[in-house]
């Protein structure tokens, strides 16, 4: 295993474009602002870097995790072994076609969701206002199956293009992902380069007025400008998450810096210098209380990853 910044710089030397940061803190790349270091930071600047650095990672058995927007990902306080791949060089929307009542769009894994969603917004393309106010990339959203408002992201998707851990390509169809409730099949391994996705053409006027609906729906109900990682469990089926979570009265409830948001219960928010071990014990006394009182296991939306 490559352990130290010269064999890391040495191994990338000539097979790697892009950003390289060693020791990074996760704080600094996760919404919800907690987490140690990452032992190295890759930003591939091409598609070719980022596969000659899976075979580099393979070659030399490291773990790996690949990272979006960093939302929906509990970093531990003990930081993470081995690389973590960010995507922010791989943006690009576009338009393949605009026919009839359809239009298909390419979209590459590391554009933000909302930018996806404010370009449909201005094109008049129909299909994902209901992911409005969701943060993160597409790739994340494409994996973790996000939805919202009866809208979900595979509702939309026709075919992805995934990168294993070899560095081997393959694209597949919607219906070969295994996608239901806020999960898919595709392995955490795995890297989404990018997908194609179908869209109904509506007035434009229509599609936006959607949109800043459900927006103002989110910010009245959501603390979307707050330091969380997103919904922290998800919804039993025919139950809200946040409703039981409230019922049983946690809301308000704190330990350390990570305390249950006042505005949906099913939201945990960083209130200062808030650490994971906190966040995990937050989780922990919550699903008790809510179980105990409400007879219902509590099953974590987010993804906890890292060291102890």
């Amino acid at each position: 295993m490559l352990i130290s910044r010269r064999e890391w710089e040495d191994a990338l030397g000539g097979i790697y474009r892009g950003d390289a940061e060693f020791g990074a803190p996760m704080k600094n790349h996760t919404s919800l602002a907690v987490g140690g270091p990452a032992d190295v930071l890759l930003s591939p600047a091409d598609p070719v870097s980022l596969k000659n650095v899976m075979l580099l990672l393979q070659k030399k058995n490291i773990l790996f995790l690949p990272l979006g927007g960093g939302t929906n990902v509990l970093v531990r306080d003990g930081g993470i072994e081995g690389a973590v791949i960010n995507f922010k060089a791989f943006r690009m929307m576009q338009v393949i076609h605009d026919e009839g009542n359809y239009a298909g769009l390419f979209v590459e894994a590391g554009a933000p969701l909302q930018m996806l969603v404010n370009f449909c917004k201005e094109k008049g393309y129909a299909g994902i206002e209901g992911l409005t106010g969701i943060p993160g990339t597409f790739g994340g959203a494409i994996c973790g199956n996000a939805g919202s408002y009866g809208c979900e992201i595979r509702d939309v998707i026709q075919s992805v293009v995934i990168m294993s851990g070899d560095g081997k390509i393959d694209r597949f169809d919607a219906e070969d992902l295994g996608f239901g409730y806020r999960r898919s099949a595709i392995k955490p391994t795995d890297i989404v380069l990018n997908a194609n996705i179908i869209l109904r053409k509506d007035d434009k006027d229509a599609v936006e007025e959607r949109v800043q609906k459900y927006l103002a729906e989110k910010m009245k109900t959501q603390p979307i400008s707050a330091r969380s990682a997103g919904c922290v469990f998800k919804n039993p089926e025919g139950m809200s998450a946040g409703k039981l979570i409230d019922e049983a009265g946690c809301k308000g409830m704190k330990i350390g810096g990570i305390e249950v948001s006042g505005v949906h219960a099913n939201f945990f928010i960083n209130s200062g210098n808030g650490r994971a071990a906190d966040y995990i014990s937050l989780m922990h006394e919550v699903s008790l209380i809510v179980e105990k009182k409400c007879g219902i296991v509590l099953e974590p939306e987010i993804r906890v990853v890292g060291r102890e």
